[in-house]
């Protein structure tokens, strides 16, 4: 071969390199997979939430961030007792729900058998640090629409020290009247979320789980 001919074949073999995809970490030579917003359905799983306060919204390019809040006419927040239940040896909770004393109340509506819902919580915990750490008021109120008290327990019971071992609960006889004033229902999507002004206000209702990308546009609800 003459040398024109290898230096023509070395630059065909140089540009052939150039197109070659990226290779992820487990050398699969495919691009990782974009993970999608945890989706509003029944499911099992466990809490692997990352428990730590998230940064400003991302996504894929050209997806507009969604909008959190579904708009509703400003109604009271929900009145009556409600149940609780806790693990052995954790604090028991104030009930009825402090509403309208100055303080903003955020109602996470879970159950045991909804995966997203356990996903999410670590980091519903963290949000609500960060958020108390920068001036908000904020009181964090698990309630649980679970039909079986005993699998409730059994989650309640198998969370660690600084996990969510005290809930709310809304039994099924009690939820519709206990949930109409957020216009849910008696048979909600799961995971629901539900901000109460300091003035006893509902605010917002959030459809669906949380995730990291919703910090800044969530911490933007109590900005008057």
């Amino acid at each position: 071969m003459s040398g024109s001919a290898r230096h023509r074949a070395k630059l065909a073999l140089a540009a052939g390199l150039l197109v070659l995809p990226a290779c992820d970490e487990s050398g699969s030579g495919e691009p990782p997979a974009v993970r999608e917003r945890s989706q509003a359905v029944a499911g099992s799983g466990t809490a692997t939430g990352t428990g730590t306060a998230p940064h400003a919204p991302h996504g894929p390019s050209g997806v507009p961030a969604r909008k959190l809040c579904v708009e509703r006419p400003l109604g009271r927040a929900p009145e009556g007792r409600i149940e609780v239940a806790s693990a052995v040896g954790a604090p028991a909770l104030p009930t009825p729900i402090a509403f309208g004393v100055g303080k903003w109340v955020w109602l996470n509506l879970w159950a045991a058998w909804c995966g997203p819902c356990k996903e999410e919580m670590p980091r519903l915990r963290a949000w609500q640090r960060a958020l108390e750490r920068q001036g908000v008021r904020l009181t964090l109120a698990f309630v649980s629409v679970d039909d079986d008290e005993r699998e409730m327990h059994r989650f309640l019971s198998s969370q660690p020290e600084g996990g969510v071992r005290s809930t709310y609960w809304l039994p099924e006889d009690k939820r519709e009247k206990w949930l109409a004033p957020l216009g849910l229902g008696a048979t909600p999507r799961l995971p629901a979320h539900a901000l109460v002004s300091p003035k006893g206000e509902v605010a917002c209702v959030i459809d669906g789980a949380l995730e990291d990308a919703d910090f800044a546009q969530f911490k933007a609800l109590f900005t008057p």
